[in-house]
């Protein structure tokens, strides 16, 4: 048998990038868009806008807010116990196949899993689904409603009981461009309806539970690959997925990726027979990505996009990353957004300029010092688009 194809380091770089829509931005819909990539990181309310203004042509605030409006989009915790911007169809199949993420955490968890011990978590979960059902509530009104039957388990842990148990989506207006409020939870029966939620896969059902996580495998694939096992596990969080892979049998084709810097070893990587592969060399414009783009956080080995060094530099003591740029498809510069107060003015109705500071990781050709530049000026007006003037600095 012959031995797998080689792919280069440049090779998987390039093919994450056309899968991710960061070659070529898209004219494919937004809701497509967000299931292709089977849900944007969203922690920030911002950060899926700047992702999606990456990726999509002609994107504008409205429309992701108004899919969150009217209910075609929403924010819920799935892939590595992470708030996610996902449809409504996978709000009722992403949540079943990462609840172990969720049951694990309970279970070991420093600060909540002792006191859990001590309750029926089960009917601490019943009495949320009613609280939320019957109103929306932010966490600690949930924790303190949860406290008047558990009276001797701290409010904060009964409501992180709730969130680890429960499908909980946060409703607008938190989410929405323009717009603030607090976190606010009900679950998706609540929120899409008793029929939609109907419609939703049985994973209680072993067979539907692996059709499922087969073809989740696959969709990781189709926005993410050519990936590894490990890989995948890190995108998930979830572990066991070896097995998954080993029943997707010709489903999948298999590669060799060159060993990334400082390993020894190549790795077989796998992915969908009609995944685009494009060469290497295949040019890649300059992208702004936010502080948690799933780009930069769903593979185990992430030197396909950014080396392990420049990776352990920008991180925070809690692993957040700061907004990125990428130059020829690698993370070459951070970026933040400075605001000034104005003088009031005749006519002035807005008050602020805003300033976007790019800082380069490293040396950039005047050529890529100036696409960087070009690209900031596009982008300056989107982040700050209630600045009354923009400016743009790369340092």
């Amino acid at each position: 048998m012959a031995d797998p194809p080689v792919l280069t380091r440049a090779a998987l770089n390039r093919a994450l990038l056309a899968r991710q829509h960061l070659l070529e931005r898209t004219g494919r819909p937004v809701v497509e868009v967000v299931e292709h990539l089977v849900g944007l990181q969203a922690q920030n309310a911002w950060s899926p806008y700047v992702g999606l203004w990456s990726r999509v042509d002609g994107f504008t605030h409205d429309a992701l807010g108004d899919a969150l409006l009217d209910r075609r989009l929403t924010r819920i915790a799935v892939m590595r116990g992470t708030i996610h911007l996902v449809s409504a169809r996978d709000a009722f199949l992403l949540p079943g196949l990462t609840a172990p993420l969720y049951v694990r955490d309970l279970e070991v968890n420093a600060q909540h899993a002792a006191a859990l011990r001590t309750v029926d978590v089960p009917a601490v979960t019943a009495r949320a689904r009613a609280l939320v059902e019957e109103s929306p509530r932010v966490s600690t009104d949930l924790g303190r409603a949860l406290a008047e039957e558990w009276p001797d388990v701290p409010a904060s842990t009964l409501a992180y009981a709730a969130r680890g148990t429960l499908p909980l989506v946060q409703v607008p207006p938190r989410g929405v461009w323009g717009r603030s409020g607090a976190t606010t939870w009900t679950t998706t029966t609540a929120w899409f309806g008793a029929a939609a939620a109907a419609e939703g896969p049985d994973l209680t059902d072993p067979d539907v539970l692996a059709d499922a996580q087969e073809d989740l495998l696959l969709r990781y694939l189709a926005a993410f690959g050519p990936a590894s096992v490990a890989d995948a596990q890190a995108w998930s969080g979830l572990t066991g997925l070896a097995a998954v892979v080993d029943r997707l049998g010709d489903r999948v084709v298999r590669f060799t990726a060159e060993p990334s810097p400082g390993k020894v070893r190549p790795r077989e990587v796998l992915d969908v027979p009609d995944g685009p592969r494009p060469p290497g060399d295949v040019a890649a414009p300059v992208r702004f990505l936010p502080d948690l783009d799933n780009v930069l956080l769903s593979h185990a080995d992430r030197t396909r996009i950014v080396s392990d060094e420049r990776r352990r530099s920008l991180q925070s003591k809690n692993g957040v990353l700061p907004g990125t740029v990428l130059v020829d498809g690698e993370v070459a510069a951070v970026w933040r957004v400075e605001r000034e107060r104005l003088a009031p003015g005749p006519g002035r109705r807005r008050r602020e300029s805003a300033t976007l500071v790019v800082r380069p990781l490293g040396d950039l050709s005047p050529r890529a010092r100036r696409e960087v530049t070009a690209e900031a000026e596009r982008f300056v007006g989107f982040m700050a688009d209630d600045a009354a003037t923009h400016a743009v600095d790369v340092r």
